[in-house]
């Protein structure tokens, strides 16, 4: 299975709440590859599968030493604080946001075995990950977390980037 093209804002598939997986076999197995390689190529550190379409419950990530893996109908079952942490998104190419999440989290999904597996994370980049990418199962983008004058100003970025691509000679920056 080839790479898949990676959904940006405005494609309704990132506005569903996806499905859960009800079965773990060779044809998620495959997909599962081709996201890791969508991942790479895009250089993500997480890949959602409605971003490339797929409106069910998993994704793709970066977890220790760079080795990709996959959490399967992951769900946060605990949760506490409050940060405010930088991220990047690659549904939102460009831009990077300020972005208020809970310090803490308890993470549980399954994995490629069928394997119940429990992470717990926050104030790292993995466990912000975690709930990054849990949102996109849920419909959510990192832009919808952000107060309403910070979201005007990276819609705004957004559209400028758009207007620059289209023009030959131009990086969209």
């Amino acid at each position: 299975m080839d790479a898949f093209v990676v959904r940006t804002l405005g494609d309704p598939v990132l506005r569903l709440r996806a499905r859960e997986v009800t079965e773990i076999d060779g044809a998620l197995a495959r997909t599962v590859d081709a996201m890791i390689e969508t991942m790479h190529r895009a250089v993500g550190g997480g890949l959602a599968a409605p971003q490339v379409g797929i409106p069910q419950r998993f994704f793709t990530y970066l977890g220790d030493d760079d080795v990709p893996d996959v959490l399967i109908n992951p769900e946060i079952v605990e949760s506490s604080g409050e940060m405010v942490f930088e991220e990047g998104c690659l549904s939102l190419p460009g831009l990077r946001l300020e972005v208020v999440r809970p310090a803490f989290v308890t993470v549980r999904g399954l994995d490629l075995d069928g394997n119940e597996v429990v992470f717990e994370g926050g104030d790292d980049y993995f466990g912000r990950m975690l709930m990054h990418e849990i949102d996109h199962l849920d419909g959510v983008l990192a832009i919808d977390r952000l107060d309403p004058e910070a979201r005007t100003a990276a819609l705004r970025e957004l559209r400028r980037r758009d207007a620059l691509a289209a023009v030959p000679g131009t990086d969209g920056r």
